[in-house]
């Protein structure tokens, strides 16, 4: 044990990201926060930034602010994360609605992009929300959902992707990081056997964006939808976001046709004539509000930098892995997320058959780690806001939890 801390003590001190830690509000009773992953912790700024907001954007400049600057917002702030966090050029990005609304959107426009196809191919394991659109989205435009198996540790591979995808396949949906073990995707290699197939791919960055340097132009991505409440820190709530690759705009057309989607919103139309680029993809009134705390967020990932970010995830969850393996192994623990870092997201999944029981301890005593059903307690560690000791104590106390 007394190595395990002194190692990540001496990680510490040698951290460059390790003043960004103060960014972050105190929270009073919790010793180790290891749910980063799920929801990210409130920067110490926010309050002033929704104040002013209260003051000053709403409060005295009032409707103005629409055409000031929150019509554009959603685009400017999709750009914005393309930019820092998705390794895609202006215009093909957009925040709206939740992820779900978005899911949905895309899925729709994927489908139909290929109107001689009947099958939509998605990770049988893919996290609810997922799944539950995909197969809504079938019944609705008579396709069949295809399930691919995957290894529960590794995940999805590029030759499972390969052997599963065929001329009927119009859609494939994965996710980039998987939500039990954290296996990392090869999201090239798997967009490029979806494309040898003639079928469009969406990717699902719910737990990669922010904490990967993920590269959508550069693997050739057609879409992908990522929520801003995990890695980036949006808060409860905050709206998802929306990738669209320039080549399909102008051909895929959304489903949910709103009035701030058009391209002219205030010509009051009698037909809808969808906006040019990504802001067609917008449908309601964008939530300007739940998009305030994340900008701040976007600010510590730009100047820290994604690859930064990374460097340091890696190392946390190296951390970990050993601390599980030198302390809990021999308590009947499982290692349910994989060895090899670079094969890797944020977050590090452990098995036991008492780990709901765990979690419950553990809560009361101020360490949060979540529990995932039937066995899994999944141990997130958001770069930015964790430290090595604080990782390492959170694994000493599932240690202690079991023991008791």
């Amino acid at each position: 044990m007394t190595d395990l801390l002194d190692a990540a003590r001496a990680l510490d001190a040698a951290d460059p990201l390790r003043a960004h830690l103060d960014a972050f509000v105190d929270a009073p009773g919790v010793s180790a926060y290891l749910d980063g992953n799920s929801l990210g912790r409130p920067l110490k700024e926010t309050p002033a930034r929704i104040a002013d907001f209260i003051r000053e954007d709403w409060g005295t400049r009032l409707i103005r602010s629409w055409d000031e600057q929150w019509m554009d917002l959603p685009t400017q702030l999709g750009d914005r994360i393309g930019r820092v966090t998705l390794g895609a050029a202006a215009g093909q990005t957009v925040v709206a609605d939740s992820t779900t609304v978005l899911l949905y959107k895309l899925m729709r426009a994927g489908v139909a992009a290929r109107p001689d196809r009947t099958e939509i191919l998605i990770e049988e394991g893919n996290f609810p929300t997922d799944r539950f659109v995909a197969e809504g989205v079938a019944a609705e435009r008579g396709l069949t959902v295809r399930w691919l198996a995957s290894d529960p540790v590794n995940g999805v591979q590029p030759a499972d992707v390969a052997a599963a995808v065929t001329e009927q396949t119009a859609l494939v949906v994965l996710s980039h990081v998987d939500y039990r073990s954290g296996a990392l995707a090869n999201m090239a290699a798997i967009t490029d056997a979806a494309h040898e197939a003639g079928a469009v791919i969406l990717w699902d960055l719910c737990h990669s964006a922010g904490v990967i340097p993920v590269q959508l132009d550069a693997c050739g991505v057609d879409l992908a939808v990522g929520c801003t409440y995990k890695y980036l820190n949006g808060g409860p709530g905050s709206p998802a976001f929306a990738y669209v690759n320039a080549r399909h705009h102008g051909v895929l057309r959304q489903p949910i046709q709103g009035w701030m989607g058009a391209g002219d919103v205030f010509a009051m139309g009698s037909v809808y004539a969808p906006a040019d680029g990504i802001r067609q993809f917008i449908s309601g009134t964008p939530p300007v509000l739940g998009m305030l705390a994340m900008q701040g967020m976007l600010d510590l990932i730009e100047s820290a930098t994604i690859d930064a970010v990374r460097a340091k995830s890696v190392s946390l969850t190296e951390l970990v892995v050993r601390a599980v393996d030198e302390e809990l192994a021999s308590l009947g623990v499982r290692l349910l997320s994989p060895v090899d870092a670079s094969l890797r997201g944020g977050h590090v999944t452990i098995g036991h058959a008492r780990a709901a029981e765990v979690t419950t301890a553990l809560w009361a005593d101020g360490v949060i780690p979540d529990f995932r059903f039937p066995d899994g307690i999944r141990l997130g560690l958001s770069p930015l806001s964790t430290s090595h000791v604080e990782a390492v104590s959170g694994v000493l106390a599932v240690r202690d939890a079991l023991r008791a």
